[in-house]
């Protein structure tokens, strides 16, 4: 059974906002600041800079190939089934990992006002986000909606209002640690953009995909990066060094410097909304690689069954809901999210690649309606930023990630080689 196309350019805008501006905006500065000062600032701008790139290539893929499972489908038409499957996992892996991060977000500001232990509260929300997806694509871009609009307009508000409390010299040095712990931190926060190319999975369920998916993950990556820059320009020019540095709450913190318990109230209840949206979305696109893997063999059949009620892959929703819940239980903050990073940045690289096979194998079949703009040096550039941000951000996460392809690779070539069909 076909999935069914209810997905317009408002939900596709609030289904990418609500996926990328997550915990990530509120919890992680406090670290992030640890390791670069002020011109953490910059590295959440080099970030979306090295996004932009990537999103070009997948709106150019997904405008001739709208199918369910973004770059594991463009991955595998342009390298071969094996750099798919890798391309496949790495995406459906690292999406989970972000959304389980949003769980961990959400627990970590509903601790402020219940004494019920944050890895509880993270299980529930996760079964609760799993139910929603499973009645139907649709509630959930209406749910989005609702909660992108609300936390869009309390960042807003917290622009507005603390750009007049700013003081200049908190910036200054703004580069105390060297620019390398620039592009380190950079790499650390690339996870805050991880998800803007996520909607693609969903190419099948959404109205004008060649259109919609281009357009909405541009206005996303716009509204989203200048709310990021400003955010953050905001946090260090209102608070302490001291208070900042390492602090899991620095948003609230920040407008708790300037609007007083009002503030901190205001931007936990972002927080939570950025989480809710985040943890909700990510569900949703991550359990449709499952899909697009199954079809072509790569994983068991059962993956892409459809619900014959609700028009939703129920299988791999619970498979997704499932290793998210292992996740929030067991990994550390830290590696989960450099983890993430890294896996995440290797899939925007695939992407840059796609686009540059695709275009030079002259494929008959390859008709974008979207070209996108200065290539090629706009995929080189980019991929070469990416890996500088992979090699920066240390051994540990690229020995993570090296196991990780190795584990994929040994899947397709023990279980998969055998199944899939070779066009």
């Amino acid at each position: 059974m076909d999935l069914k196309r209810e997905l317009n350019l408002l939900d596709v805008f609030c289904i990418t906002t609500g996926a990328v501006i997550s915990a990530e905006l509120f919890i992680l500065p406090g670290i992030a600041y640890a390791k670069a000062g002020p011109s953490v600032i910059l590295s959440f701008l080099i970030a979306g800079i090295l996004a932009l790139p990537a999103m070009l290539s997948t709106s150019e893929l997904v405008s001739a190939m709208p199918k369910a499972g973004g770059i594991y489908f463009f991955t595998r038409k342009s390298m071969g089934y094996a750099v798919g499957t890798i391309a496949g996992f790495a995406r459906w892996f690292s999406i989970s990992l972000k959304s389980a991060f949003a769980l961990i977000g959400i627990g970590a500001y509903a601790t402020l006002i219940t004494s019920i232990p944050l890895t509880f509260i993270a299980v529930c929300c996760c079964i609760i986000f799993v139910f929603i997806n499973l009645i139907g694509i649709k509630i959930t871009g209406r749910i989005q909606i609702f909660l992108v609009s609300g936390l869009l307009g309390i960042l807003i508000l917290y622009v507005l209002y603390g750009l007049p409390a700013v003081e200049i010299e908190r910036y200054t040095p703004f580069i105390p640690l060297g620019i390398g712990s620039v592009f380190s931190t950079a790499g650390f926060l690339f996870i805050s953009y991880g998800a803007l190319l996520g909607i693609t999975s969903l190419a099948e369920e959404v109205k004008e995909p060649e259109r919609n998916i281009p357009l909405g993950m541009f206005l996303s990556l716009l509204v989203v990066g200048t709310l990021y820059i400003l955010v953050m320009f905001v946090t260090v020019g209102v608070l302490e060094p001291s208070k900042l540095q390492n602090s899991l709450t620095p948003i609230s913190n920040g407008a708790g410097a300037f609007m007083g318990t009002f503030g901190i109230v205001a931007l936990a209840i972002a927080a939570l909304l950025a989480s809710i949206s985040t943890a909700n979305s990510g569900i949703t696109s991550a359990s449709r690689y499952p899909i697009a893997m199954s079809r072509d063999r790569i994983l068991p059949h059962f993956f892409q069954r459809v619900n014959h009620r609700f028009r939703t892959p129920h299988f791999s929703i619970l498979f997704t809901g499932g290793f998210m819940i292992l996740v929030v239980v067991f990994l550390k903050l830290e590696m989960l999210v450099k983890v993430a990073s890294t896996l995440l940045i290797m899939t925007y690289i695939f992407s840059n690649l796609s686009v540059i096979i695709m275009r030079e194998s002259k494929t008959h079949d390859y008709q974008p309606k979207f070209c996108s703009p200065l290539y090629p040096w706009a995929q080189i550039l980019g991929t070469i930023g990416l890996l500088i941000l992979i090699v920066e951000m240390g051994m540990i996460p690229i020995i993570v990630s090296t196991l990780f392809i190795v584990v994929a690779f040994a899947w397709y070539c023990f279980y998969a080689s055998s199944r899939v069909n070779r066009e």
